[in-house]
């Protein structure tokens, strides 16, 4: 990737549906070259842009983090099987004191209690599975930003983002097939446009629109971009947890969610309640956000550093280096949600 390159990503990662002319002046770069230079980002699977469900819309409960020890020289092969469960949303294997992490999101209809007690604990290659659930998340994986745009490139394409005003919705019930199908395509390709849409369903190109606006004005849907890190000039990921005096958790989060470096911030169960992802440019970047700013953090009682040595799976797609997959089938599952369903 060039410059280019690299700031079209930045400048999606801040309005992913932003048109291809407005991006062309915002970045002083001519329409054909936005074009161009996008397709090819796709095309060779660099890039996606992606629609990001409401969690309450597709969970039937919080997400779990699990810690896998595995056998001697096995810890590969475990993280392939992981893959088979739709479920798992991250798998990477680390070093450190655990072998495999993976975030756990239980899908509509999905026995967690089955999943984490004997189907994954069963795969061959585990050793022993500890879960941690998620209590509160202060930031994900949608927030992290390349830092390379002016404060006027950002002020230029926040026009270009949909506010989220609207009442949210309780259920996939409560779409319409229109609505449904919308969704669907949204979060397939979430650049969609309302003609491209209506093409797909057969339906108006209105009726398409205010199909689109809907899902985004509730936050049913909200556009993702998906670009692995390593292939942007982040190249090492960590996961820090945190032994945190309780009185300081909530300050804790809060600072560390606004570090430029943080993928995902959350609370968590066990003895480690602080749990940091984090990407970073290099070791000395990791070395000096211990030494500096986990420091300068109050109530740090202990920590645990660990550091991905193959990134599996991200947000549901398959990883192969730089390169993304497929998105996870399955991930709306509006049967599970209730069996009547409003019509369009």
């Amino acid at each position: 990737m060039d410059e280019t390159d690299l700031d079209i990503i930045a400048a999606l990662q801040v309005a992913p549906r932003v048109p291809a002319n407005a991006l062309a002046d915002i970045l002083s770069v001519p329409t054909s070259t936005i074009t161009r230079r996008l397709n090819r980002l796709q095309n060779d699977r660099l890039l996606k842009v992606i629609g990001r469900y409401a969690w309450p819309l597709i969970l039937s409960g919080n997400p779990q983090q699990l810690w896998i020890n595995c056998e001697p020289g096995r810890s590969g092969e475990v993280a392939d099987r992981l893959r088979a469960f739709p479920d798992v949303q991250v798998v990477m294997t680390t070093s450190g004191s655990g072998d495999i992490y993976a975030d756990i999101f239980p899908l509509l209809g999905t026995d967690i209690n089955g999943l984490l007690s004997n189907e994954i604990p069963s795969l061959p290659g585990i050793r022993s599975v500890e879960s941690r659930l998620v209590l509160d998340s202060r930031r994900v994986g949608q927030s992290w930003r390349i830092p390379r745009l002016t404060a006027r490139q950002n002020e230029d394409l926040q026009a270009h983002v949909v506010p989220v005003g609207l009442p949210p919705l309780e259920s996939l019930a409560e779409l319409t097939d229109l609505e449904f199908g919308t969704m669907c395509e949204l979060g397939r390709n979430a650049r969609a446009s309302a003609a491209e849409v209506a093409r797909t369903l057969n339906v108006s190109s209105s009726s398409a629109y205010r199909a689109i606006q809907m899902l985004l004005g509730t936050g049913a849907i909200s556009p993702r971009v998906e670009v692995e890190p390593a292939a942007v000039g982040f190249p090492l990921t960590a996961i820090v947890s945190l032994q945190v005096k309780p009185k300081f958790i909530s300050q804790v989060l809060d600072k560390l969610g606004e570090h430029g470096s943080a993928r995902m911030v959350s609370m968590v169960t066990g003895r480690a309640p602080v749990v940091f992802h984090g990407v970073f440019k290099d070791a000395k970047s990791l070395g000096d956000f211990i030494t500096e700013d986990i420091g300068a953090l109050p109530g740090i009682q202990s920590m645990d550093t660990r550091v991905a040595t193959r990134i599996t799976r991200r947000y549901w797609m398959d990883r192969e280096g730089p390169y993304i997959g497929e998105q996870v089938e399955g991930l709306l599952r509006r049967s599970a949600s209730r069996p009547s369903v409003k019509k369009a």
